[in-house]
């Protein structure tokens, strides 16, 4: 883990992922800058990192430029359809920042990815970010992973890709303080199999009843 902390804007923090996230990583050595347009979903928020990590360094923030401008990496939880507009407003403060993508491009049936074949949600977002660190990570859990990362006696598997080494290193050690067990699974344009995997995982837990509380384990020797 860093000694210097760091600071980590979650744009999106009210929802079921960025909630999932910024409980997660409250009791790290981060300062959160939690940004969401539910100032309900915010303030629910709040009350849960502090029951849990009294000592937590967090603040809620009135936009999200403002959030991307003061942090050292940009957590978008955030549907990809609204990406592009956010990209738009955060561009200029997010320049040679680490900027997470956990979206997965998928349609109200769970039955494609909406994105074309060729390319995924973070190889979309690193061009509308052409200046920035663009990570896939988080986006092949579930918000229920969160809160019990071992399942069936095993440490849930996250995959990581990204084209810049230490942005995959300080992603990788975010990671481990939520608990799961990091996987660097390629550069940035593994995305797109990271993303069809999460769809195949949906699919899996809508047939088979699994609750919404799923995971990825490799096993091997």
């Amino acid at each position: 883990m860093s000694i210097t902390k760091q600071t980590i804007a979650i744009v999106g923090a009210g929802v079921s992922m960025g909630s999932a996230i910024a409980k997660s990583i409250a009791g790290g050595n981060y300062r959160l800058l939690l940004f969401d347009t539910n100032l309900e979903q915010l303030g629910s928020l709040s009350e849960e990192i502090l029951q849990d990590h009294p000592e937590a360094d967090f603040e809620h923030m009135s936009c999200p430029h403002e959030s991307s401008w003061e942090a050292d990496i940009i957590i978008l939880a955030l549907p990809h359809s609204a990406e592009k507009e956010l990209a738009e407003k955060i561009r200029d403060v997010a320049i040679q920042k680490i900027v997470i993508s956990i979206a997965n491009p998928i349609d109200e049936e769970f039955s494609k990815l909406t994105t074309r074949p060729e390319t995924s949600a973070a190889e979309e977002l690193q061009q509308w970010l052409p200046h920035s660190k663009v990570i896939k990570a988080f986006n092949t859990t579930f918000a229920a992973d969160f809160e019990q990362p071992v399942i069936d006696g095993k440490q849930t598997d996250a995959f990581i890709a990204g084209d810049d080494e230490d942005a995959l290193k300080t992603v990788t050690e975010l990671l481990e303080t939520v608990g799961f067990n990091p996987i660097i699974a390629g550069d940035l344009s593994v995305s797109g199999t990271l993303e069809r995997m999460q769809l195949l995982l949906m699919q899996l837990t809508i047939e088979n009843d699994y609750n919404w509380h799923a995971g990825w384990k490799i096993l091997h020797n």
